[in-house]
């Protein structure tokens, strides 16, 4: 089961970045990463990140599945 993080700092667009935690090479620095934990998919690490954040997006690389923008 994949362990997810969100990137602390916005996308020019003002969306936060939902990443897996290993593996993805467009990882966010470590400072920048806020922990969600580990999810079965994608969708509930962007459910829980969009708590914290308005505005969300999956990684197109780690998290294709939920990437919208």
């Amino acid at each position: 089961m994949p362990y997810y993080f969100v990137n602390a700092n916005a996308q020019p667009g003002g969306e936060h970045e939902v990443h897996e935690k290993h593996g993805c090479p467009y990882a966010a620095k470590p400072e920048n990463q806020i922990d969600l934990g580990f999810f079965i998919t994608c969708i509930g690490a962007m459910q829980a990140a969009a708590g914290m954040f308005d505005k969300v997006d999956g990684c197109a690389r780690c998290c294709a599945a939920c990437h919208r923008k």
